[in-house]
């Protein structure tokens, strides 16, 4: 790396956790799925987005994250898996850093967690549960946690696909064992701060949300899902939500201000819990659930959105998810509005009043968010196979497949 490179670098990552149209995270900036921007396109040109740089990695299920200059992932090659940041102008490799050796597994090989941002620094998990912080101008290691091994636990059967979360100085993760199912780690050590509830890990991503107007911590693991102290771990409430093969992996999503959806795939369904508080103590019950084969929802691993009272999600139908249809429920009454039935393997992000949608047949395709019906408004072949769903910043959709990484400019007139 040039010095000049490297200075540039610096000045990124000095400015704290993101910028304004940044995706520092899995799922954004609020882990929602959801972006601000405005001003993006209504359809696609003929031949799809503009590609404004493609770059070629390896192996890997890790999402994107963007942060000033760089987008950062994670990948494998034949031996070993890396962390590593592109520069968003041109795509060229800023930095890769080794973490592990290759990771292989029968439902696919490579690393599964997307990084996390935050003041200066990256934190990235690997397929079999390392945890590592790194600083985000050079790429130095500066701690890591073998997190099964030191806290006692087992990687989930299919690999750990659980994305750091940032609380304050703290990252957290699951950790999948019965005297620790999740820890918090200094973020500027890695060591260790609370360990909390006890069981097995699922595969989805803690998320902070405000419910019943305290700031939580909420996990589902192999279990169910739980709200914990986002300081000391407490615990405040759980839920029991065990499903078959420890799936669950959407994230949790708010959907009022003491209502939190949970959903699986495996046939499971989806539930929306309510919370009530009485002092310090929490009860979270359901006040709307939907399960079995007939469910209105089973997120199999893609987190649905939230949009003007209606929630979009892909409900995978069967055991694992042979059907997929694209639904639009409507909060209030919890009533499917509309139902693409067959629409396919995807991942989706709202931005815009739009659904941006990747599928496992590497299109990329654009939905209104409508309250009313399906509108398709664009489609197009961007990639390769994929399961993540894409990252937005600037103007700029990321993608990727097992062989690159792509960035799009999706910006409307101008």
């Amino acid at each position: 790396m040039t010095e000049l490179r490297l200075m540039l670098v610096c000045l990124v990552s000095l400015t704290g956790l993101a910028e304004g149209g940044d995706w520092p995270q899995f799922l954004g900036m609020n882990r929602t799925g959801t972006s601000t921007e405005t001003g993006l396109l209504k359809t696609f040109p003929q031949d799809g987005p503009q590609v404004v740089w493609k770059t070629s990695l390896g192996t890997s299920m890790s999402g994107i994250a963007v942060a000033g200059k760089q987008a950062l992932t994670l990948f494998q090659d034949e031996t070993q898996q890396f962390a590593v940041s592109l520069s968003t102008e041109n795509g060229q490799i800023l930095w890769q850093t080794a973490l592990a050796p290759a990771f292989e597994n029968g439902m696919g090989n490579g690393p599964r967690a997307t990084p996390a941002v935050a003041e200066g620094r990256v934190f990235v998990m690997t397929g079999e549960g390392l945890l590592a912080g790194l600083d985000a101008a050079t790429g130095k290691l500066l701690w890591k946690v073998d997190v099964p091994q030191q806290f006692g636990g087992q990687a989930a059967e299919y690999g750990v696909a659980c994305s750091p979360l940032v609380s304050g100085d703290l990252v957290i993760v699951q950790a999948g064992s019965e005297a620790a199912g999740i820890v918090a780690l200094q973020s500027a050590s890695g060591k260790l701060v609370w360990k909390s509830r006890s069981g097995r890990s699922g595969y989805a991503s803690p998320v902070l949300l405000t419910l019943a107007g305290v700031s939580q911590v909420v996990a589902f693991d192999a279990a169910g899902a739980g709200g914990l102290d986002p300081r000391t771990g407490a615990e405040l409430w759980q839920f029991p939500f065990p499903t078959e093969y420890d799936c669950n992996t959407a994230c949790p999503v708010q959907v009022g201000e003491r209502e939190v959806l949970i959903s699986a795939g495996e046939n499971h369904g989806a539930v929306i819990l309510q919370l009530t508080r009485s002092g310090d103590a929490f009860e979270a019950k359901p006040v709307w659930s939907s399960l079995g084969k007939d469910s209105q929802l089973r997120a199999e691993w893609q987190t649905p959105v939230v949009h003007n009272g209606h929630l979009y999600g892909l409900d995978n139908s069967g055991s694992a998810g042979p059907i997929t249809n694209l639904v639009c429920i409507r909060l209030s009454d919890r009533k499917t509005v509309w139902q693409k039935p067959r629409f396919g393997k995807s991942n989706l992000i709202l931005a815009d009043g739009r659904l941006w949608i990747t599928t496992m047949k590497g299109e990329l395709v654009l939905v209104e968010a409508s309250d009313r019906e399906y509108r398709e408004l664009g489609r197009a072949v961007v990639l390769e196979t994929t399961r993540q769903a894409p990252s937005l910043a600037d103007g700029r959709l990321y993608v990727r497949d097992d062989q690159h990484v792509i960035c799009l400019d999706v910006r409307g007139s101008r």
